[in-house]
């Protein structure tokens, strides 16, 4: 099976009441468990890839590893740019076998947005401009999400919630094929000050506070079957938190999108919901542990593999409990 885009599995994600998971790779490790546990789960996946870790990792490398696990499980599997910050970028994925890519102009003018998310929708679903995929689906985004994940950084105060009246005229003029919006989500494993947050009194975690369902209801009535993306949706496993820092790590006050919530989104509109920051944690916990617990070692087949071990775990979680993907190929 060949790489696919988006259109169909949105599709099926929209009607069935689930979402399917965004993941973001780095190296042959994270993209093993990301479809493994998608294999053994049988749920479509989409491995995202951002300018960052193009750069880190080399797009060829990034590409054949991808190609190689579509080969090893025949699972549908959607090689997405995530977070393009300009035509030219989108264009070079495009060129180079990526089947969807987003462009990320949200923190431009509202005509700016439009001008460069058409243009970069003009050359993804012109056929003769890249043979090997026809149709290149386009991720826009509208309304600004606070946090940091690699270039991508807002400080918190300064993002913008999306305004429902603007997504009919954006989707209408661009011409994209799904909207990220922003309705309290955020990038990074701090995703939230501690003065937005409650704290439990028995646990001592931040309650984060809720996410903006009256935004996504609003925006699902204005486009009635379109299908709708959430960033920064990690919901930070406090169990690899505390891995980490019982490790030598020092993660206070991390905290995430609780999964109660993601999986509600999911049963919306939403049918793509990007996690990164869970994958970090899980490889960071994973090396941590078992270099404190065996010093000696110096291969990294072992470390790294352990960490690739809870990255598989955290992923088949992901898909079964709060994506709901599972058992939908």
């Amino acid at each position: 099976m060949p790489l696919v885009n988006t259109k169909e599995l949105f599709a099926k994600a929209y009607d069935g009441g689930y979402a399917v998971g965004a993941f973001n790779c780095n190296n042959m490790e994270i993209v093993q468990a990301i479809t493994e546990a998608a294999k053994e789960c049988n749920s479509p996946v989409i491995l995202q890839v951002s300018k960052g870790a193009r750069n880190y990792a080399n797009p060829t490398y990034l590409r054949k590893m991808v190609e190689a696990a579509v080969e090893e499980t025949g699972l549908p599997i959607v090689l997405h740019l995530d977070h393009g910050d300009s035509f030219e970028l989108c264009k070079d994925c495009i060129d180079n076998g990526f089947t969807s890519v987003m462009i990320d102009c949200s923190s431009k003018s509202f005509e700016e947005n439009i001008e460069i998310t058409r243009k970069v929708v003009e050359y993804a679903h012109d056929a003769s401009k890249h043979p090997q995929c026809p149709y290149v689906t386009v991720e826009a985004e509208l309304g600004t999400l606070a946090g940091i994940e690699d270039e991508v950084a807002v400080e918190h105060g300064s993002e913008s919630y999306t305004r429902p009246e603007d997504v009919e005229e954006f989707v209408k003029r661009t011409g994209c094929d799904s909207l990220a919006i922003a309705i309290g989500t955020s990038h990074g494993a701090f995703k939230f000050k501690p003065d937005q947050c409650t704290r439990d009194p028995e646990t001592g975690i931040l309650l984060p506070p809720p996410l903006r369902f009256d935004i996504l209801e609003e925006v699902s009535k204005r486009l009635p079957g379109f299908p709708i993306v959430l960033h920064g949706s990690s919901s930070v496993n406090q169990e690899y938190v505390k891995i980490i820092n019982d490790n030598g790590g020092k993660m206070v006050d991390a905290v995430g999108v609780p999964e109660a919530q993601l999986r509600k989104a999911a049963q919306l509109a939403v049918c793509k919901i990007n996690i990164d920051s869970d994958l970090r944690l899980a490889m960071t916990a994973g090396i941590r542990e078992h270099m404190v617990a065996h010093p000696d070692h110096f291969d990294p087949r072992q470390y790294v593999g352990d960490g690739r071990k809870y990255v598989k775990e955290i992923v088949k979680h992901k898909i079964n409990d709060v994506l709901g993907s599972n058992d939908k190929i």
